[in-house]
């Protein structure tokens, strides 16, 4: 499961506007999800649709761009160019020229920094885990507070301490885990494992 996530990029408002309703949209596909991730990785600011095809097929079949087949290439290839692109353009996210099979992202893309939040088998999204350590952290408050054993056993300022020092390993982990789940980022996007 994934969720997306916008942080502001902290630059210049974009010269194209775009709505999060709009961005989610297009980000609700793991393909443009992928041709995002393409584009804002690429150093040069422009992709050739058959190269953008040709590495979003590897990524979806977990292999190398030189061991994909004509069909898989020719698949995604398709849906790009009729279906993901076409939407991504109207949405202000790229600029897609058919004729030319050329894209190439739009100010709105490239100053929105955005970063999935996957959450595999067991875990737990990190919302869920601040809830929970939030209630932790109250009932440790009130056993303190309350004189229960054997938390009377250590000052209160411990317990405090304890307290911040979980937020603080908490908030650390979260701000790693987030720097390599941004889209972009790395050699993979975040769905199929990243960097």
């Amino acid at each position: 499961m994934a969720s997306v996530q916008q942080v502001d990029g902290g630059g210049a408002e974009p010269a194209t506007d775009i709505s999060e309703d709009e961005l989610f949209d297009v980000l609700a596909n793991q393909r443009r999800r992928f041709a995002v991730h393409l584009l804002k990785r690429e150093a040069d600011d422009s992709v050739a649709i058959g190269d953008m095809a040709e590495q979003i097929a590897a990524w979806e079949n977990g292999i190398d761009t030189a061991e994909i087949t004509g069909n898989e290439r020719k698949r995604v290839y398709t849906a790009l160019q009729q279906s993901h692109l076409p939407k991504m353009d109207d949405a202000g996210v790229v600029e897609f020229n058919k004729d030319r099979g050329v894209v190439e992202p739009t100010p709105a893309l490239t100053d929105v920094d955005v970063y999935m939040d996957v959450v595999e088998g067991r875990e737990i999204p990190w919302s869920d885990y601040y809830l929970g350590l939030s209630g932790v952290a109250v009932a440790l408050v009130g056993a303190v507070w309350l004189g229960a054993w054997p938390f009377v056993l250590l000052p209160e300022m411990a317990w405090t301490l304890a307290i911040v020092v979980a937020f603080a390993f908490s908030a650390m982990a979260h701000k790693y885990y987030t720097a390599e789940m941004k889209v972009g980022r790395g050699a993979e996007p975040p769905e199929v494992g990243g960097e």
